[in-house]
């Protein structure tokens, strides 16, 4: 399965809806993880990525490159807000104290974490149906696949690419950084790791804007 990793700032996907009639997730107000409410309007000039998470996962390692992605952006106007949840095998089963807290421990997450939802289904939450629905997002009808699926926002609060999920095609989001940054370096670089038996396994891409 290939896994894509990003760093960079944005991609923008252009669609003919006029912007005034598009809803934005500024207009969103969310619970985080700790409680308190999180209110999307306060991520207005922002680059945004949305994603869901999930502790028991095999793609749960992916915390480390989007808290690598974000130390390394934030300054720059990108955020990403996660959400965790139980959607997938049951992969996200804690409370939100505990998955808080398995996520400093173990990948020393410090991007915005917001209290555990649904992303699919009939309790889907209003945000995801947002992300989900073209009816609301302008954008297009789509789902949530799995675990880790990633959505972009512009600095608007538009929603413009739904394709970060664990199984996207490099090569596309390659072609869609060259379009929307045509004087910037893109580099599509794939990732390697090495097992505890000194295999060296194919990981996934990093697209790399500079």
């Amino acid at each position: 399965m290939k896994t894509l990793f990003l760093a960079f700032s944005a991609i923008l996907l252009l669609n003919s809806m006029n912007p005034m009639e598009r809803k934005s997730i500024h207009s969103f107000k969310v619970t985080d993880i700790e409680g308190k409410t999180f209110d999307f309007s306060s991520l207005k000039g922002k680059k945004i990525m949305v994603v869901n998470t999930a502790s028991k996962c095999g793609l749960t390692p992916q915390y480390e490159q989007l808290e690598a992605v974000y130390s390394k952006y934030k300054a720059q106007g990108f955020v990403i807000v996660g959400f965790p949840a139980n959607n997938f095998m049951s992969q996200e089963p804690g409370s939100d104290k505990e998955i808080a807290s398995f996520c400093v421990k173990n990948y020393g997450v410090n991007f915005p974490m917001m209290s555990k939802i649904s992303v699919k289904g009939k309790d889907m939450h209003p945000l995801y149906k947002f992300l989900t629905e073209k009816s609301q997002n302008g954008l297009e009808d789509n789902s949530v696949k799995w675990n880790f699926q990633k959505y972009l926002l512009d600095e608007n609060g538009f929603l413009i690419m739904n394709t970060y999920s664990p199984t996207v095609d490099g090569t596309l989001i390659q072609e869609l950084a060259e379009l929307y940054f045509p004087s910037r370096s893109i580099e599509l670089a794939q990732l390697h790791m090495e097992t505890k038996t000194e295999k060296t396994l194919y990981y996934g891409e990093l697209l790399r804007i500079s």
